[in-house]
């Protein structure tokens, strides 16, 4: 079911945006002692932003100031917060975030109007293929937003593919929430163990936490990887802790679509002004009915491009493409600027390579240097030319190459304490 307001015009969609941006700068201006301080200083009265265009009005906020002054973000008192939550901060100690009833709710609403744009129906059961602990809003949020929804949970959690399969052959799952580089795993465990699981109740998999798309919509090779094996539908799906939102692909398959009542974006160039539909920006967010730590404006550092175009799904929002790319994660590499992602999209051509870390350090003259490590079946010289060469094609840069064993990779890329694979690390100062 599609909410009506995701089927209206442009102009009732910006209508209640506007409206519901009024309501969230008077609970700032009330509560909040981080915007408060801002709108004191920038001179931003209660009638100063009354519709989107009047954000620009007020300065952006930063991953730093949600890290120097965390505690002054919250607008209720700690005995109503009963969630906490963390993600990784700038300058290295993670940033709290906590959640009220209210919240919770709104997260629960959140993630079922996600599922529901996937396909997910009442009644039907998803496999949890993710973790709920660590302070991890995404589990939870997963949760809440299935049990909302009426369709049944399987909790497995993150790894461990004999489980998986058991869990999947046990109860019949006919959808996963997974990582996607993991359902490779998925698919070699089955393959080794003669399952057929291209027979299996699995038709598709909402994947997080890395691109099912490239910046033309079209299929990463780690997608393509997963479909030339194992006849599913993939769902890409975008979203952050300090968003409480996602977006998710519907049927269409060309990128997360919008819930206008829960958040307002823009697509900033460097110089912080919109660019154009299709065009590649940072995403800045504003949050919208959110009681404990609502943001205005925030720099997510998240390179993306809005598509405004009507879907074929019946809903009018707007989507977002994947993350092609993170302010901070850019490398400039002898003439050459390159993110993370199309590296990643590299190695993934390679069915050679079963698991890849890519590392960026700074060498004494302070440019940046990338060395791929690799566990590969091929470790010849030969192969290690190949790759170059493909880099040297497709990025126009040639990194350094080094092959390892698999315990050895696995111990950095799948760490216990993290949350998601680590497959880059910036080693520079």
């Amino acid at each position: 079911m599609i909410p009506i307001i995701e089927t209206q015009t442009t102009a009732e969609i910006t209508a209640l945006q506007n409206q519901l941006l009024q309501k969230q700068i008077a609970y700032l201006m009330e509560k909040s002692p981080f915007y408060q301080q801002k709108f004191k200083e920038e001179n931003i009265k209660l009638g100063t932003i009354q519709t989107i265009n009047d954000l620009k009005k007020v300065s952006v906020t930063t991953k730093n100031d949600l890290q120097l002054y965390n505690d002054d973000f919250f607008c209720v008192p700690k005995q109503d917060i009963l969630d906490y939550a963390t993600t990784s901060g700038t300058l290295g100690d993670p940033v709290t975030f906590g959640l009220t009833d209210s919240d919770l709710e709104r997260l629960a609403y959140n993630e079922m109007l996600s599922f529901q744009c996937a396909g997910v129906q009442k009644g039907d059961l998803v496999q949890l293929m993710t973790t709920m602990d660590r302070r991890f809003m995404a589990g939870l949020a997963y949760f809440l937003g299935l049990r909302k929804l009426g369709a049944g949970i399987v909790r497995v959690g993150a790894g461990v593919p004999p489980l998986q399969w058991d869990s999947i052959l046990r109860y019949q799952p006919k959808y996963l929430i997974a990582v996607p580089s993991f359902i490779l795993k998925m698919i070699e465990y089955a393959e080794e163990n003669q399952i057929d699981y291209n027979n299996s109740s699995v038709k598709g998999v909402i994947c997080i936490g890395e691109a099912l798309r490239n910046s033309e919509l079209q299929p990463t090779l780690l997608a393509q990887r997963i479909r030339d094996k194992w006849n599913v539908d993939l769902y890409s799906t975008y979203a952050s802790t300090e968003m409480s939102a996602a977006f998710t692909e519907c049927q269409q398959f060309k990128g997360g679509h919008h819930h206008p009542e829960l958040i307002i974006t823009e697509i900033l160039d460097d110089e912080g002004n919109e660019v154009p539909n299709g065009a590649l920006g940072e995403l800045v967010i504003t949050t919208l009915g959110i009681e404990a730590m609502p943001l205005l404006r925030f720099k997510t550092g998240d390179l993306v491009r809005k598509h405004s175009e009507t879907c074929g799904c019946g809903r009018n929002t707007y989507r977002l493409g994947p993350v092609e790319g993170r302010k901070q994660q850019m490398i400039k590499y002898k003439g050459t600027t390159l993110y993370p992602p199309a590296m990643h999209d590299a190695v993934a051509h390679f069915k050679e390579v079963k698991l890849h870390l890519i590392e960026i350090t700074s060498n004494e003259i302070g440019t940046d240097e990338i060395c791929i490590r690799l566990f590969s079946t091929d470790r010849s010289e030969e192969f290690s030319s190949k790759l170059k060469d493909y880099f040297r094609a497709k990025l126009r840069v040639t990194p350094q190459i080094t092959f390892e064993e698999e315990t050895v990779l696995q111990k950095t890329i799948f760490d216990p304490l993290s949350r998601k694979p680590i497959t880059f690390i910036d080693k520079r100062k």
